[in-house]
């Protein structure tokens, strides 16, 4: 299996940017992930699944993959929506408003 390389979308519950600006490199996992009986645990005899490295930019990725002779896939990232809406929470109680502000 190819590893995969992208870059992490932010979390759903923040409009923040943090952890978003690093290319990640993660492997595949190549054999189902098993339940052990007696703890309830899930494990693996794949290690590299366990591996994923973050780089600067996407082409510092890829030459480490390319070194390391890993076949990969790239998934870029989608495109951002611009804000609709001008402003913030504080324009609500601007002085300059054009209409009352009500409940």
């Amino acid at each position: 299996m190819p590893a995969r390389i992208y870059r992490p979308a932010r979390t759903a519950m923040s409009s923040g940017t943090a952890k978003t600006r690093k290319w990640v490199l993660e492997h595949v996992a190549d054999t189902a992930r098993e339940v052990d009986p007696l703890m309830g645990w899930t494990s693996s005899s794949d290690t590299q699944a366990q591996v994923r490295l973050t780089f600067p930019t996407k082409e510092a990725a890829l030459e480490y993959a390319e070194e390391h002779g890993i076949d990969v896939v790239v998934q870029d990232p989608n495109a951002r929506k611009p804000n609709i809406r001008p402003g913030g929470y504080g324009e609500n109680f601007a002085t300059n408003r054009k209409g009352a502000w009500t409940h």
